[in-house]
Parts: structure tokens; sequence; C-alpha cells
């Protein structure tokens, strides 16, 4: 266990006081799943596939839908990532524009892009260039929860989507297993919140380190993917960030000559028991190839029985780890100067 010297005010860094916005992540979901959203603007019975348009924080909501509810939505959902949308979209797909700030570029042109084809909108935003755009063509706007970073507004925005899906009759009522979620994390928060929980712990043991994530693709790869972006923001170092079994075919290989580099790796495995037993079998034996080339390994796994409830359990926990690992690196975990340099520079003309 890392101890801290208190003269270096350790959580001074944490200029946003994320520590408090993390700690109550439960009152976004609250939030969102008991608001209204008006989805009547949607002909849900002519929707043959959605697709969720947007980046960074905002896209990530769509990732973990994805897997939160691949049991129960019988339709093609695509996350998509771009400026454009899919060629497909028309009349029959609902295209769901996310930018919690409204002024992400990428949004603002896919929302066009989705426009111009006819396609069904709902865009889900704070307001922005993107509220105004919505209101101008018309289309439903359903407001998100204002005050937070968009990456610490993934609860928020997720259970939103979540309640929009169920709106509209796409999927069964998500109602219990939203409340074991808010149980869940409500009892969590103290814990994971604490230097003698076990987030910090990982923190601890990922500082000086590069992530290799690998999580299990329509599984939990949006777990994955969200703490890679993680450890990227709140953290300030690069990781990397994989699915089983697509790394087998061609990832493992790169592991034969990781004692030749520098850099220094450690592999974090997302596991969960619903995985398929050759996914359980594969793991096992990279496990023992990465360890046999000096690489540690730490698998993470929510206990819980739920599978909905597990997800969420290790997002959660993820978040923690991320934001205790930017501390530790003497960073504030929610300081982005680089994206917005990036953001300045690219509005210039």
């Amino acid at each position: 266990m890392i101890k801290l010297n208190r003269t270096e005010n350790f959580y001074s860094r944490d200029r946003d006081n994320l520590f408090e916005v993390l700690k109550n992540s439960y009152e976004q979901i609250e939030s969102a799943w008991s608001g209204d959203v008006d989805v009547s603007g949607v002909n849900a019975d002519s929707v043959k596939n959605v697709v969720i348009t947007g980046v960074g924080g905002s896209a990530i909501s769509g990732d973990v839908l994805r897997n939160f509810i691949k049991d129960d939505f019988k339709k093609i959902i695509i996350v998509n990532r771009g400026y454009r949308v899919p060629e497909f979209c028309g009349p029959e797909t609902l295209v769901i524009v996310c930018s919690y700030s409204g002024d992400t570029e990428e949004a603002l042109w896919a929302f066009n892009d989705a426009f111009s084809r006819g396609a069904q909108i709902i865009a889900l935003t704070t307001g922005g260039k993107l509220g105004t755009l919505s209101v101008q063509h018309g289309v439903g706007v359903i407001g998100l929860e204002k005050g937070y970073q968009p990456r610490f507004a993934l609860y928020n925005m997720f259970f939103t989507l979540l309640k929009i899906f169920q709106s509209l009759g796409f999927i069964p009522d998500q109602g219990e297993h939203v409340k074991s979620i808010i149980r869940n994390i409500k009892q969590l928060a103290h814990d994971y919140s604490s230097e003698e929980g076990l987030p910090f712990s990982i923190a601890g043991s990922l500082k000086g380190c590069s992530p290799v994530i690998y999580s299990i693709s329509e599984l939990n790869d949006s777990a994955g993917r969200r703490f890679k972006a993680q450890l990227n923001e709140n953290s300030k170092v690069h990781a990397w960030s994989a699915e089983y079994p697509e790394m087998n075919h061609h990832e493992i290989v790169g592991w034969q000559r990781v004692k030749e580099g520098s850099i220094k790796y450690k592999v974090v495995n997302f596991i969960d028991p619903d995985m398929n037993i050759r996914i359980t079998k594969r793991i096992g034996i990279i496990n023992e190839l990465i360890a046999s080339e000096g690489i540690d390994i730490i698998n993470i796994q929510s206990d819980l029985e739920n599978s909905k409830v597990r997800l969420l359990d290790v997002v959660y926990l993820c978040d923690w780890v991320s934001y205790f690992l930017g501390l530790l690196n003497g960073e504030d975990p929610g300081e982005i100067d680089f994206i917005h340099h990036l953001k300045k520079k690219i509005s210039e003309e």
C-alpha cells in the first residue's frame, strides 16, 4: 500500500473536486432515471436500426448501452464516432446524437448528415449549438444534467439513453436493475473513495506503468474502452485496450519482443463469469505467455450476481482507479489542456 506524505497536500491537485463528483455518481443515475424523456417524435414501430453518434465521453455511453442491453434489444445498434453517419441511415433509422456540451464538432456534422438522409433523430445534450440546431429543424431534444465534465457525466447520459430505449418500447422495464445499481454504487462510494480501498491499491500498482487492457467482446468491452479513456484523461498516461478473442489473432505476437523495449507494461484483464468457456481457456493460456515475459497481470472482476449490475460495478471501480492514479502521478484529474488546445486550434479559420 502506498503511504501518502500529507505535506504534499494530495487532494489539492483536484481543483474541480471530482472526488465528490465520483462519490455522488449515484445522484446522476437517480436524476436521469426520474427525469422525463419525450420520445413522441419517434415512430418506434418503423425503426429497424439505431445509430448512437458522438465522440469521447458522450460515445462511451453508447458502448455501455450496447453491452447492457445485448440480451434485450432485438434490432441493430451501432456506436458511430465520425463526422458522418453510416450510409444505410434513412427513415427507418433512429440516430441519437450525443454531445454533452452540444458544441462537439463531429456530433454537429453527424446531425446534419443524418437530417439530410431523412433519419429520425433525437439530440441528447445540455444545449449548445446542437440544442439550437435541433430546435431549428424540429428535432426532439432530451436534456442532460448540467455542471459536469463530459466524461464525468457518463452515469447521467447512460441512464438517460437507457430510459429512451425503454420509453420507446425497445427493451423491457429496467427499473429493478437500475435500483440495484444505485444501491450498489451508494454502498461502494465510501469504500472506493478511501485510500484503503481497492481502487487506490490498483492505482498504486499501475503507477509508472503503461496499462494494456483486455476485455471481452460484446460482454464488457465498453468497460475496457472506458477505462482506457479515463486513464488517458484523468491519469495522463498512455493506455491500450483490445478485446478477446480478437486480440488472440494478432496482438499476442507483439508480446514476444516486449523484453527488448523500455516501456513497463502491465496487463489488466476484465473477467466476467458470463464469458464463453473458450474465452476462459484463452485467457488462461495468454496469461501464462504474458507472465513468462515478465509482465504483471491484474484481473478485475465483479462478484455481483446480475450481469448488468456487474458491468456498472466495474466501470465505477475503474473510474476511481483512474482518478487516484492521476493524483499519484502529481496531476489534476480534471485537466485536459491538450484537448482544449486542439479544439481552439481546429476552430481557427
